[in-house]
């Protein structure tokens, strides 16, 4: 189903029955609806991608997945969210809330940045993890947050973009 996100189809009732939420991603397999974008590429890793080598086995390595897709969303992604807010034309207190939200997001990177030391990928290996996380820290970048105090991370992106079906998506 394609949307038209400015037309307002995410509030239509098709999609409401796909999403209460009226929000994107949401996908469907099998007749189930799946929102969330963290639990939509954990469900993906855990049906496609283990045996794609995309996604870890259950286990201690797969928790580890579970943990950096959870944590964007959650930590990092609460933070972001934030400082996307301060962009509203009518954002209340909007420098201090900007202000605030890079301090945190850059606490926040601080974490990823040293967790990359040594490590060419999240878990080793690129995996579902990086992509997810890729997507924030993008979104991070289309609100101008400076990412250049965080070598590890900015390397990592850099990996991140050379993958070729990621850098397919980017030139076309």
């Amino acid at each position: 189903m394609k949307l038209d996100l400015k037309a307002g189809d995410a509030h239509k009732p098709d999609f409401l029955k796909i999403n209460p939420n009226g929000k994107v991603p949401a996908i469907v397999h099998e007749g189930t609806a799946i929102w969330e974008s963290a639990a939509i590429t954990m469900y993906l890793g855990e049906v496609f991608g283990v045996d794609a080598k995309l996604y870890p086995a259950s286990g201690p390595k797969r928790g580890e997945a579970m943990k950096w897709i959870v944590w964007g969303n959650v930590t990092l992604g609460e933070a972001a969210s934030r400082l996307a807010y301060s962009f509203a034309p009518d954002a209340e207190g909007a420098d201090q809330t900007a202000a605030k939200a890079k301090t945190d997001i850059a606490a926040r990177l601080k974490i990823l940045d040293d967790a990359l030391v040594n490590k060419s990928f999240l878990l080793g290996e690129y995996s579902l993890a990086d992509t997810h996380l890729h997507g924030f820290l993008s979104w991070l970048g289309m609100m101008q947050f400076d990412l250049k105090a965080f070598s590890h991370v900015t390397e990592w992106l850099k990996r991140c973009n050379q993958r070729p079906a990621l850098a397919k998506l980017m030139a076309g």
